[in-house]
């Protein structure tokens, strides 16, 4: 369990790590560095510097909110801002008002999240998790097409009937490893397999079986996409399997307890994961807005509604899975408190 007033660089890291529920300033390090290789191979910075942003402007907001401060020590007000500050620079044209607009969803991410903890949590148990970033940066990209001095360069928007379905074949093995850790690296938006590879790294240092599952989601949503055909383009970027890791995750080690049936539960979550990604593509396409990671909130909210059917674990890691910064192993336990991831 975290300090009530950790050090604020630790905070800001431990959210930039909580956006795969981990707790961990030295995860949260790993992770910057993914975004920096990803960034360094692409010449653009953009998203990198706008994750820093996101996640610090987050977090003081939080602290200025006057936040239940073992939460925001946790880093459970942050990690929703360093998914916005990273997703508008993708989506949209590097410009002054372009960091107004990061500056501006951060904050708010923090203010939705605290919304979904006062309503979704505390009524129904069920952790907000990524879904404010998903509303939030849903908003923000549909409103940057009124606001000239802002230019949206992502997802072009098309009709159902725009798509067109590609040639089914199995990538070659390599191939195959590439899509592996894109799986993983594209839930911050990172095109780079070898910064998803550093991501499931700090996974690892975190938690060994919080690792295992991301590497199962990544397994199945990879296998499913393929042998269902869907488009081969967006499966070899990834696209098809970032939403299925948070899910075989989120349903298989962090909100519930481990065990065959849970597992077995996991599987389905997973694989629905990846047929309501496909669909909620095909549904948002025609708005000129991506996904993010909406198929893996929809698809968590309603496997984890049930779980009193299936031994819960309230709203944090099972316990002996993390690993607490000063390196000592303990609960590594979000706080049982409504803003939990």
């Amino acid at each position: 369990m975290s300090e009530p007033r950790a050090n604020f660089a630790i905070q800001a890291l431990r959210g930039t790590s909580q956006v795969f529920f981990m707790e961990n300033a030295l995860t949260g390090a790993v992770f910057f560095v993914a975004m920096a290789y990803a960034s360094y191979v692409s010449g653009v910075w953009a998203t990198t510097i706008g994750a820093a942003v996101g996640v610090v402007v987050a977090t003081l907001t939080a602290r200025l909110m006057e936040c239940d401060d073992e939460s925001v020590s946790s880093g459970l007000y942050g990690f929703n801002g360093v998914l916005v500050g990273a997703a508008l620079p993708t989506f949209i044209a590097a410009s002054p008002q372009l960091w107004v607009y990061v500056v501006v969803g951060a904050a708010a991410s923090t203010v939705v999240t605290a919304a979904f903890s006062a309503t979704l949590t505390a009524r129904w148990s069920i952790p907000g998790s990524t879904g404010p970033f998903v509303l939030t940066g849903w908003l923000m990209v549909a409103g940057a097409y009124s606001f000239g001095g802002l230019q949206v360069t992502g997802d072009t928007p098309k009709l159902p009937t725009d798509y067109v379905q590609g040639i089914v074949a199995i990538p070659a093995p390599m191939e195959l490893v590439e899509i592996f850790f894109r799986n993983i690296g594209q839930v911050y938006l990172l095109g780079s397999w070898i910064s998803g590879a550093i991501i499931l790294a700090g996974i690892l240092i975190a938690s060994v079986p919080a690792g295992i599952a991301a590497i199962c989601g990544s397994l199945v949503a990879m296998v499913v996409a393929i042998a269902m055909g869907a488009d081969p383009a967006a499966v070899t970027q990834g696209l098809y399997g970032f939403s299925p890791v948070l899910t075989a995750m989120a349903v298989g080690v962090i909100f519930l307890n481990p065990k065959p049936k849970v597992i077995i539960y996991a599987l389905l979550a997973t694989v629905v994961t990846v047929f309501v990604q496909g669909a909620l593509d095909v549904m948002v396409a025609p708005t000129g807005i991506p996904s993010f990671t909406a198929p893996y909130v929809l698809t968590m909210y309603l496997f984890i509604a049930p779980k009193k059917l299936l031994a819960p674990h309230p709203h944090k890691p099972v316990a002996g899975h993390m690993v607490h910064d000063d390196g000592t192993a303990g609960t590594g336990e979000a706080p049982a408190h409504p803003a939990a991831h």
